[in-house]
């Protein structure tokens, strides 16, 4: 994800920020940036770490990837338009609708 070189060059409120964005608490004190920069680096092994203890998400099954398959193939592509709606969506992001 991370690179120590690329969060050590960052500021305190820049490593707050990414930690809130990804929901991440700080390792230690909130007042040290190596708090920020552990917890940023760690995280993704924790959470594979997780998955293979069976903690949270878990990995589905072969008859769930065949039914997921069978709901994609039914449900189709969207339009440019409707995949520009989803995308402005997963940005939170809302838009005027015209009257």
């Amino acid at each position: 994800m991370f690179t120590r070189s690329e969060l050590e060059i960052k500021t305190i409120p820049e490593l707050r920020d990414l930690c809130r964005r990804y929901g991440i608490k700080p390792t230690g004190s909130a007042a040290y940036k190596v708090s920020y920069i552990t917890s940023l680096m760690a995280f993704p092994q924790l959470t594979l770490q997780q998955v293979r203890e069976g903690r949270g998400l878990k990995s589905p099954g072969f008859s769930i990837i065949q039914f997921f398959e069978g709901v994609i193939d039914e449900i189709n592509s969207p339009t440019d338009e409707q995949a520009a709606l989803i995308k402005i969506t997963l940005e939170g992001r809302r838009m005027a609708y015209p009257v």
